[in-house]
C-alpha cells in the first residue's frame, strides 16, 4: 500500500468513470447471459462484498434470487446447475475468493469480476468482466470499488432495463468531478465537524449501506483512524449507546426513512452529524452534490466524500 498516492487515485474517478461509459455504450459490459440466472450468487471480501450486498438488493428487488456472501464462509448455497458464482476481487488474489472459486468451478457456472485480467482468479474461468478501474497506484481499493458497482448495476440494467448504465454513469462522473473541484469549500467544514479522536461513523439506507462501510474502511486504510459503518435503522438498535460515551460524529448518506430516529438521538446526545446527499435534521454541515437525489448516481458518487475527508487526514498526519 501506498497511501501518499491516494488522493492521485481519486482524482482519476471522473475520467475513469466516463471512459467506462465509453465502454458500456460499446458493449464492453454486457454480462454473459441469454436469460436471467436462475440464482445468483456474489461473493468477494472487504470492499468487494460491501459492492455485492448492494447490488444483491437490488436485483432482488427486480425479481432475481441474488445474494451476496462473504467468500470466507462455510456455510452458503451448495453447487448447483441452476447457480451462477460471480467472484469479485479487484487484484484477482484474494485468497478467500479464490478458495470460493475453487468450490464451484466444477459445477455450475462461475464468473470473476476482477481489474486483473492475468490474475489467478481469472485463470479459473473462461468467463472474466473486467471492472475497467485502472491501476489503483495507492494500492487502496477506491476506484474498483465503484467499478465492481457500476459493472453489477450494468448487470441490473441487461435483465431488467430500468435505467440506461451509460447514462447513469456519465451522470456519476459529473457528480464526482464536482465534489473534487468543489472541494476546497465544502471539505472544511467537513473535517472541522468530524474533529474528535472518538473516531467517526457512518451510516446509510441498507440499500447503500455498502457506503458506509466503504467509508469506514477509507477511514481506517488510509489515515489508520478509527471508524464503523451502520445501516440507519439498525443504528438505533445497536450504535445509538455509542452517542451516550463519546464525543460521538457521524456522516450520514441520506435517503433511509429512518433517518429521522436516528437524527433525534443524535440531537438529544448533543452528537455531531454530516449530512451528505441530503436534508437530516440539526447536521452541523450538509454536502449536496449534481444528482444525489437519484440512489443509482448516490451509490456510486457519494463516497467521494468519505474518500477525500481520509486522504485530508493523511496528509495532515504525514
Amino acid at each position: 500500500m501506498e497511501p501518499t498516492l491516494f488522493r492521485a487515485d481519486l482524482d482519476e474517478i471522473p475520467s475513469r468513470l466516463d471512459a467506462l461509459a465509453d465502454v458500456a455504450a460499446a458493449g464492453g459490459l454486457e454480462w454473459p447471459f441469454n436469460t436471467p440466472p436462475r440464482r445468483l450468487l456474489l461473493t468477494g471480501m472487504g470492499s468487494s462484498w460491501f459492492a455485492a450486498t448492494a447490488a444483491a438488493h437490488r436485483l432482488r428487488a427486480v425479481g432475481i434470487d441474488a445474494v451476496a456472501e462473504l467468500a470466507s464462509t462455510e456455510l452458503t448455497w451448495p453447487p448447483s446447475l441452476d447457480l451462477t458464482v460471480v467472484a469479485i476481487s479487484a487484484s484477482g488474489s484474494s485468497a478467500e475468493t479464490l478458495d470460493f472459486a475453487d468450490r464451484y468451478a466444477a459445477t455450475g457456472r462461475l464468473i470473476a469480476l476482477t481489474n486483473a485480467s492475468g490474475s489467478p482468479l481469472a485463470d479459473r474461468t473462461l468467463e472474466v468482466m473486467s471492472m475497467h478501474a485502472g491501476l489503483e497506484r495507492s494500492g487502496v481499493a477506491c476506484r474498483s470499488f465503484r467499478h465492481t458497482i457500476a459493472a453489477l448495476l450494468a448487470l441490473e440494467a441487461q435483465l431488467d432495463c430500468r435505467f440506461d448504465i451509460v447514462e447513469v454513469l456519465r451522470r456519476a462522473a459529473e457528480a464526482s468531478a464536482w465534489l473534487l473541484a468543489e472541494s476546497e469549500r465544502w471539505l472544511p467544514p467537513v473535517l472541522e465537524a468530524l474533529d474528535t479522536t472518538d473516531g467517526t461513523w457512518f451510516l446509510a439506507p441498507a440499500e447503500r449501506l455498502a457506503s458506509a462501510l466503504q467509508g469506514a474502511l477509507m477511514v481506517r486504510e488510509v489515515p489508520r483512524r478509527r471508524g464503523d459503518g451502520c445501516e440507519t435503522g439498525d443504528w438505533s438498535h445497536v450504535d445509538v449507546y455509542l452517542t451516550k460515551t463519546l464525543d460521538y460524529r457521524a456522516v450520514v448518506f441520506t435517503g433511509s426513512r429512518h433517518d429521522r430516529a436516528a437524527a433525534e438521538w443524535m440531537a438529544s446526545r448533543g452528537s455531531t452529524a454530516v449530512a451528505v446527499g441530503g436534508s437530516f435534521a440539526d447536521a452541523g454541515v450538509v454536502v449536496r452534490y449534481p444528482g444525489d437525489e437519484d440512489p443509482v448516481v448516490a451509490l456510486l458518487t457519494e463516497i467521494v466524500v468519505a474518500e477525500l475527508v481520509a486522504a485530508s487526514w493523511l496528509v495532515a498526519e504525514t
